[in-house]
């Protein structure tokens, strides 16, 4: 009897203990892998309670943060004008500024997704185009008096977390529109649950075909590949009177594949053709072997359809071909580190870009934003300012989910932009032209060289 009396305790420890085990080890687990119990959302996603740009932040920019995290509204204010007084051109602190203005007043709200750890600076500049957007909106009295609140997402240009970030926002009912995503692959990725949850968003960077008719909840206010590859084409044919390309672009990169694919079909239909395609993302590239390859082959131009994790690569190319074929590229490659380093062999190579700052005599745009940030700004903050400025034009009429697509896919929907009149098609496609340019020596970059507009005609190809 007593045996059977001790054995109920021993049980009862034993499970007591196998409980504890767990527990400590769910614990340890947790320490380890910490992202498999928060939700992306308390980590990739900040409305001003952390800051997502990388690099050291100010002590009044953390300082803001923190009061911000607080609910302490006015000491938020107070740090976070003093952050942007030494630092003006940082946008998540002006944005998080006009956050924190907001207080817990009734706003509108909004997210923008970037991607911090792949491309700080095109989510910088991304960035810049919402903030300047946010900041003139609510200056001015908000949506029909409401002022526009914005998170920030940070989501690599990794499809697998772009995935978590869009499902996290589409469970937010807070959210009422999305500014992004920056790659063709994170908004392709992205795009599905977007049109499950219904939630519009508005890409200012993407430029895949395949986005065309992904959903009738995902727009873009940046030209598709469709029309940069058939204004390049027709200025290789008509200005430059060459007949034959060579092509180097990733296999990995659906904006790539995609830029590639147009240009072939494009140059056909001008009368020419593509002699050779180049792999940037195959790990035994040689740009000397390539270039040799290319010239074999009879290519009298050289287009580069690299994306940002290829562009290395390619001005590899740029520097070993020496200015002895043509050069053309896409939007991807309009980056300061082409400057930096293609140099004097890149002089004359000629980019199909969505907006240039000097482009439009007409638009006021470049002396705000200039203004405002201490700086010039390029196309990717011109149409992220687009995008937002669309997405809150359709938040004035209609301040619902449902609202915003059906405003944004009607035909008497337009408003202005930076790069000009903003209305969509029934894919979700602005018809608008891109701006070819070309880099020449100048001192605006502080590289020695510069992107420099072309007045030409080729540039007013449209979808």
């Amino acid at each position: 009897m007593s045996q059977k009396n001790d054995t109920i305790p021993l049980a009862l420890s034993l499970i007591i203990t196998i409980g504890l085990g767990f527990g400590g080890f769910s614990l340890f687990k947790d320490q380890i892998f910490p992202s498999q119990k928060q939700p992306t959302q308390d980590i990739r996603i900040s409305f001003g309670e952390k800051v997502l740009t990388p690099g050291d932040a100010s002590l009044a920019k953390k300082e803001g943060i923190q009061a911000l995290a607080n609910k302490n509204y006015n000491q938020a204010i107070a740090n976070l004008e003093a952050a942007l007084k030494a630092r003006p051109n940082d946008p998540e602190a002006l944005i998080f500024l006009n956050n924190a203005r907001i207080g817990s007043t009734k706003s509108y709200t909004i997210a923008t997704s970037v991607p911090f750890g792949k491309e700080p600076n095109s989510s910088l500049e991304i960035l810049r185009g919402v903030a300047q957007a946010q900041n003139e909106i609510n200056a001015s009295g908000g949506i029909n008096g409401v002022p526009v609140k914005i998170g920030i997402a940070n989501d690599d240009n990794d499809p697998n977390i772009v995935e978590q970030i869009a499902s996290n926002l589409v469970k937010n009912s807070e959210v009422l529109g999305v500014i992004g995503h920056n790659s063709s692959d994170a908004t392709l990725a992205a795009g599905r649950i977007y049109n499950a949850g219904k939630l519009v968003a508005i890409t200012p960077t993407s430029t895949s075909v395949k986005i065309s008719k992904l959903s009738p909840y995902v727009f873009r206010t940046v030209p598709s590949d469709f029309t940069s590859a058939r204004t390049l084409a027709h200025y290789m044919v008509n200005t430059l009177k060459k007949q034959n390309a060579a092509v180097f672009f990733s296999s990995k990169s659906d904006y790539s594949q995609s830029l590639k694919s147009e240009f072939t079909s494009s140059l056909l239909l001008e009368g020419g053709q593509v002699s050779r395609e180049f792999d940037l993302s195959q790990a035994d590239f040689s740009a000397v072997e390539s270039l040799a390859q290319a010239q074999q082959t009879g290519a009298e131009v050289l287009m580069i359809a690299a994306n940002a994790g290829t562009l290395d690569k390619a001005l590899q190319v740029v520097q070993v071909n020496q200015k002895q074929l043509p050069l053309l590229g896409g939007d991807s490659v309009y980056t300061p580190k082409t400057l930096e380093i293609g140099r004097e062999p890149a002089v004359g190579m000629v980019l199909a870009v969505p907006w240039h700052i000097d482009g439009n005599s007409q638009s006021n745009f470049p002396q705000t934003s200039q203004k405002l940030w201490s700086a010039q700004v390029n196309w990717r903050t011109a149409l992220a300012y687009d995008a937002t400025r669309a997405l809150s034009a359709a938040l004035a009429r209609n301040p619902t989910r449902a609202g915003i697509q059906q405003v944004l896919v009607s035909s008497d929907f337009s408003t202005t932009g930076a790069s000009g009149t903003i209305r969509f098609l029934q894919s979700g496609d602005r018809n608008a032209p891109v701006q070819l340019v070309n880099i020449a020596p100048g001192s605006r970059s502080r590289t020695g060289y510069d992107f420099v507009p072309l007045p030409i005609s080729a540039a007013k190809i449209r979808n």
